[in-house]
């Protein structure tokens, strides 16, 4: 009787205890999803090396960068191959982005307008390298139903912009990993609702304190052949980043 008893009580721990962690994951609502999502590929800082790769269906082309970011506020990219491009420096300041280009002694101001427009001849936008806009703040969201995409279990979540949001798309959809809130893929469509770009990341590695993608492609809809690769080869966050680095300023002196 009281084997009885006592693998009764066990069997009710373990069903409480399945029974909570199911609820705990059924109270993240889309905008926490996105949230943990931003929050963990951001940090309150962070500073790397990456390499962009522009494939075409004849050629291929690399540039190779350095970035500095704080909170959703302020990115700094410095581009270090190649010799053509070298030294140009890309500032953005809340809503506000600048080009200092050393070749021709040039500060220029990238108005809203260009956002949409292509990075350095790539598949990414301007906001999707600096992050002008905000996936958390700018755009309503959505669950939808669960997915396995590339043999990950993910969260499927519907963004739509605010009315006044200063955002370039008219609609995203995002697959967020349940295992470790990374997005893993991302479809960006304009305001008739026609699909863009398909933004697919991989290849998770340790970064610093975190695990996160180390390859993401952005793949234009209606070009096959065409596709930019992105690949960070290291990445350290929450160290600390004075204000000021992030200035007109000083975009002459970044190395």
């Amino acid at each position: 009787m009281k084997s009885i008893k006592f693998f009764t009580a066990i069997f009710l721990v373990i069903a409480f205890q399945s029974t909570t962690i199911s609820l705990l994951a059924q109270e993240l609502t889309a905008v926490e999803i996105i949230k943990k999502a931003d929050e963990k590929n951001r940090g309150e800082t962070s500073q790397g090396e990456m390499t962009m790769t522009i494939v075409r269906p004849k050629w291929e082309r690399s540039i190779s960068m350095k970035t500095w970011s704080k909170g959703d506020k302020y990115f700094v990219i410095y581009i270090t191959a190649p010799a053509k491009e070298k030294g140009q420096v890309f500032l953005k300041v809340d809503k506000e982005m600048w080009n200092w280009v050393p070749s021709i002694s040039r500060m220029i101001k990238i108005p809203p307008s260009m956002m949409m427009q292509s990075w350095m001849g790539s598949d990414f936008t301007n906001d999707d390298l600096v992050k002008q806009s905000s996936i958390v703040v700018d755009y309503d969201h959505k669950l939808l139903e669960d997915e396995n995409i590339r043999g990950m279990d993910c969260y499927k979540i519907e963004l739509i912009p605010h009315e006044d949001a200063p955002v370039v798309w008219g609609k995203i959809i995002s697959w967020i990993t349940k295992d470790g809130f990374n997005l893993w893929k991302s479809e960006y469509y304009d305001e008739d609702d026609y699909l863009i770009n398909i933004e697919n990341s991989s290849d998770i590695k340790q970064m610093g304190d975190r695990k996160i993608p180390a390859r993401v492609e952005m793949i234009p809809a209606d070009d096959p052949g065409k596709k930019t690769i992105m690949e960070f080869k290291n990445l350290i966050f929450n160290q600390p980043i004075d204000d000021s680095f992030f200035s007109k300023q000083n975009m002459k002196r970044v190395k």
